[in-house]
């Protein structure tokens, strides 16, 4: 076997652990938690028999060891159980809002990555400038700001000032799209998801930003853009076509861990934006003790964002040839 082969498959079973552990921790925060799960169930007028029969229909009369190897068997076959709040299974629940936060990411991780990448090149080759000093600055400030205050502000600014975006949620009232085609066409459906997204991309820029500006004052060093210069290429040539397509390498590759972060980090923005979404899910299942809803929202959050970690790995070490895999690996 190839050190290749041996440095994927180390990832994979880092990765494996990486999830066994998080479905731990979940499994028992979610028990010690205070409150009965099944209180969206329960009716007052219920015998003590009768919430005895409801505990062990959900099999939570079981011996908490039980239940938690209850619970690892039906991860590993991909069954989450039944929501308690929504009384249907949790993949169904999930799925239903799934394609939202799947849209929200994607507009913003295209947003931020667009502005980012063409950002960090601006800043490199604006170098030892008032233009670079500043963009640093305004670019620290978004990526430490919290979510919840820019989405405010975004707020106030586009929508109760300007009246330009609505302020929340993903349609209008009484809208009801036939397909996800049909929502994805929808004005309506691009107003309500712009102030979301933009929130989400004023945040994840900064990386693809700050790291490409890196990467172009460390290429801006080579020999062969040297060598650029003396042919006399123009500056924008050699930014563009020498230096920009090599720092862009890393870039690449952190744009794995941003994805996964797009999707399990928007919880915040989707409640400021009550955007009908995954984040906004798995709060509200977290308030009504949902132990099974809550545990299937985290758990596919978490393992979205420990895979592209793995392919962020994988990715880089076919993408560059100086990466090499010996024992120290």
């Amino acid at each position: 076997m190839g050190n290749r082969s041996k440095f994927i498959l180390n990832r994979l079973a880092q990765m494996i652990l990486t999830l066994w552990i998080i479905a731990t921790i979940l499994f028992f925060i979610f028990r010690l938690m205070p409150g009965n799960p099944l209180v969206a169930y329960i009716d007052p007028t219920f015998t003590k028999e009768q919430q005895d029969i409801l505990m062990a229909q959900f099999g939570l009369d079981k011996p908490l060891w039980m239940q938690y190897l209850i619970y690892l068997a039906n991860l590993v076959q991909g069954e989450l159980g039944d929501s308690f709040k929504f009384r249907a299974p949790v993949m169904d629940v999930i799925w239903g809002v799934l394609p939202n936060t799947l849209y929200l990411m994607i507009f913003s991780f295209a947003m931020a990555y667009l502005v980012g990448i063409f950002g960090g090149v601006l800043l490199a080759w604006k170098r030892k400038t008032k233009f670079e000093t500043v963009g640093i600055i305004v670019t620290l400030f978004t990526r430490s700001a919290p979510q919840m205050w820019v989405g405010m502000i975004v707020l106030v600014i586009f929508s109760f000032q300007l009246h330009w975006f609505p302020s929340g949620g993903a349609s209008a009232t009484g809208v009801v799209y036939a397909s996800e085609w049909e929502k994805l066409t929808s004005l309506s459906f691009l107003k309500h998801l712009f102030l979301p997204a933009l929130t989400a991309a004023i945040y994840l820029m900064g990386l693809p930003l700050l790291l490409m500006r890196s990467n172009m004052l460390d290429v801006m060093g080579e020999s062969y853009v040297e060598v650029a210069r003396m042919r006399g290429l123009s500056e924008r040539r050699i930014m563009l076509k020498y230096a920009a397509r090599n720092a862009a390498l890393p870039v690449v590759t952190a744009m794995a861990v941003g994805i996964g972060y797009a999707l399990g980090g928007n919880v915040v923005i989707e409640m400021v934006f009550s955007w009908p979404g995954l984040g906004r899910l798995l709060v509200n299942a977290v308030s009504a003790s949902d132990y099974a809803l809550a545990q299937g929202a985290f758990i596919l959050s978490a393992a979205v964002m420990v895979m592209m970690n793995f392919v962020a790995d994988i990715l880089y070490s076919f993408l560059d040839p100086r990466v090499t895999f010996g024992k120290g690996r």
